[in-house]
This record gives structure tokens, sequence and C-alpha cells, in this order.
């Protein structure tokens, strides 16, 4: 039976209401279709994209060789679980673990399946090399961390609405501020079961929280010395968004692969997910060398679709486009170029109290509570005039264009933001 045919937002959105769980507040912004940094709604308005789906399309919607790559794959053979071989696998995978700089890489879908990944391989790490006493493994989180929802994850979350009434919680994390090496280091030398360090380089979902320069590194640094797994969630900060390949780069200046630079703070474990596709298909991974991913063996973990074909297809295109692209470099210079221009509007507002992040993942802190309407009112008032844009932690506005962004583009969505801005001022 062919889908019936939405002839309006309104409509689109009272199906939803109607037949869809009540799981997400979005804006009531019905798009359907998308090029670039721009969509369109269904009744034809233009915006444009400022969250780039959490990150997923840093190479912006629909990219022709994406989109190409899968289409083709798609033809061919789209799946046969990981009960045989494929053809493009193997692969990706090579290319993928000589793109990040590690020995080998599990395939899985989504950012959430990672991190469960990798929380798995930490723990069997820990029982197998560190001679930790199995059920015994701690993990270390960050407060205000953002994992995903799964039952394990939000077990560690300090976000109630995502953790009230779906306990009981699974154990053996252990919180500690977040952008406090005195409190990893204490927590590490206290307790000799530590399997891993789970850590967001910019903790995104808290409100682009942007730690110390020198923080992921001195982090490793502490990790190493206790014989504890430093474990980067890079699902949303990875990927050229915060103007290196991976936020754990820093504030280097390298020109290229950042994973090549002195500066680099290479993980024990890294998760990607998101852009890893180009948000054209759910494609995450677990990277690790071998010391760490070996302890994995047949039967100990796997998915249906994860490393299907066209997935790899899919990854090797989206990662071919960040290079080809230059989208480390345009992240890193348009970042600056908005972060100064929302500075130099700052100065004179009593609206917005700074704008904080880094490359283009930024968001802008608004002068109202926590518990106001303002940074919602100011999000519709955005689409209004051709922006979208979503808050985070009620007064946070987070904006996260697709990396393909120009400089007169982003001029542009500046100009719409400041004005939207003005509106607001008390």
């Amino acid at each position: 039976m062919p889908l019936p045919k939405i002839n309006s937002s309104e409509e689109a959105i009272k199906l939803e209401d109607q037949h869809g769980a009540h799981n997400y507040h979005p804006l009531p912004a019905v798009l359907s279709r998308g090029e670039g940094v721009h969509v369109w709604d269904v009744e034809g308005n233009k915006y444009y994209d400022f969250l780039s789906a959490y990150s997923a399309v840093n190479q912006g919607h629909c990219h022709p060789k994406i989109v190409g790559a899968m289409h083709e794959q798609a033809s061919k053979l789209a799946l046969t679980s990981r009960a045989f071989h494929n053809d493009i696998l193997g692969a990706y995978e090579k290319y993928a673990t000589e793109y990040f700089g590690f020995d080998k890489l599990l395939p899985m879908n989504t950012g959430a399946e990672a991190v469960e990944t990798a929380i798995k391989i930490a723990r069997k790490w820990a029982y197998e090399r560190k001679g930790v006493k199995e059920t015994e493994a701690e993990i270390v989180v960050c407060a205000n961390n953002f994992h995903g929802r799964t039952t394990t994850v939000i077990s560690f979350s300090n976000d109630e609405n995502a953790r009230r009434n779906f306990g009981p919680y699974t154990p053996g994390f252990t919180k500690i501020p977040y952008n406090d090496i005195d409190a990893l280091e204490a927590t590490l030398e206290k307790n000799p079961n530590i399997a891993g360090f789970l850590v967001e380089p910019i903790q995104g979902e808290a409100g682009v929280f942007t730690p110390s320069d020198d923080y992921m590194m001195r982090a490793k640094e502490v990790c190493s010395k206790h014989n504890v797994l430093f474990m980067a969630d890079e699902i949303q900060t990875g990927i050229a968004r915060t103007g290196g390949l991976l936020a754990v780069c820093g504030h280097c200046t390298c020109e290229g692969h950042c994973e090549r630079q002195e500066t680099y703070t290479k993980p024990d474990i890294l998760i990607l997910g998101k852009a890893l596709s180009g948000g054209n298909y759910p494609v995450s991974a677990v990277l690790a060398d071998n010391e760490v991913m070996d302890v994995i063996q047949p039967g100990q973990h796997g998915s249906t679709f994860g490393g299907n074909p066209v997935a790899a297809a899919v990854a090797v295109a989206a990662l071919d486009v960040v290079k080809d692209e230059n989208l480390i470099q345009n992240a890193r210079k348009l970042g600056k170029l908005f972060r100064r221009l929302m500075d130099d509007y700052i100065k004179e507002s009593n609206i917005v109290n700074l704008v904080r992040g880094r490359g283009l993942l930024n968001a802008i802190v608004i002068n109202d509570s926590e518990d106001s309407s303002t940074a919602w009112d100011i999000c519709m008032a955005l689409k209004e005039n051709g922006l979208l844009a979503k808050p985070t932690h009620g007064n946070i506005i987070r904006f996260a264009p697709p990396l393909v962004m120009n400089e007169e583009q982003l001029r542009d969505c500046v100009d719409i933001i400041i004005k939207t801005l003005k509106q607001f001022e008390k």
C-alpha cells in the first residue's frame, strides 16, 4: 500500500502524534528535502540547518558522492549478516584503521551500540589482561555525560528525565566531575579495579561544555599511569566537527590528519558514529589496537547489520569527503569566525551571556533560567527567520551547521541569529 501523501506540516505532525511514541519533542518543522547546508519543509520553505542531525550530517545533506556509493552498493549487495564474508568490509576496515591510526575496527550501527561495545571490550580487557576479578571491573564516567539512552548508559546519567522509572540500573560505574584531573587521579589511585575512563572530549548534550585545552592529554597520561583504558566517545565531536579529525586533537594547528601530530592524544578505545556515514545510513565503529581488541573472540559480540556492505561503502565515501573537501580546515576557520562575530554581539547584549565551543560545534548561553522557555522561543523565532537550531538544557542553544558551509553562508547565518536575538533583548 502506498504511503499517504502529506499535504501540510500540520497533517504530518498530527500523524506522528497519533501513531508514534512521544519520545521526542521536536520543533514544528516538517522537513521533506535536504541539500548541502539547507533543508526544505513540506510547504517549500527553505532553512539553514544549524544542527546537522546532532553532527551526523557533517558532509552536508545528500552529498552526491556518499549517496552514489550507497545506491551503487545497495543495488549489488545490501546484507549478508556476518555469517559470511563480503567483499567490501575488509577494505573498509583497512581504510578506516589507517585513517584513524588503529589496528582493528569493530563495526556496529548506532552510537549507543558503539558505546555499549566499548564498555564490553574494556571490561573483558580488565579481566583478561589487567587481572581484575570477574564482575568487579568499574568504568569511570563524567557527570553530565551523554553517551546514549540504553539501560546501561542511563544507569550513569545525571539526566533524571532519562533515568526515572527505568531502573533497576546497571552497576559498575563511578562518576566524577568533568574537566577535573585531580578527581580522576584520586579515583584511579584508590580503586585498582578500574577498567576504563569513558569521556566526551566536549560534552555536547550538556551544552557544548568545552574542557581546558590540556584535559584530554592529561587524562590519557593519568590513565596510562594506572593501566586504565582511555575511552574517547567521539560520536558527536569526531570526524572534523571541532576543527581536528578528532576532538582529542585539542587546539593543534595541523593541516591534515591530526593523529600524525605530536599534540594528538590517542585513545585506547575510540568510539565513532554519526558523521561516519555523513548521516546517510546508521554506521558506528569502535577502534582499538590489537592488545585491546583481540580480547573479543567469535560469538562474544555482534550485530546482524554491523559491517554490512552498504554501511562499509557509505563510510568510506563519507571519510573520503572529509579529506577531499578539507572539512577539518573549514570547520576550524569558520568556527573561529562564528565565535568572533558572536562575541562582538554579546558585548552589547543582555540576552546572551557567552558563546563557547570549538570548530563548528558551538553554543550560546541565554541570560535566563534553565526552566524558562526563552531558548525554545528563540529557536521558534529562528525558524521563522530561516534557520533551524534546538535548545539543550533549557537555556542553551547548540549551533552545529554542516561543515560544507562557506564563509558567505556563515555570515548570513550569524546575521539571522543576531537579528533574532535582538528581538528578545530586554
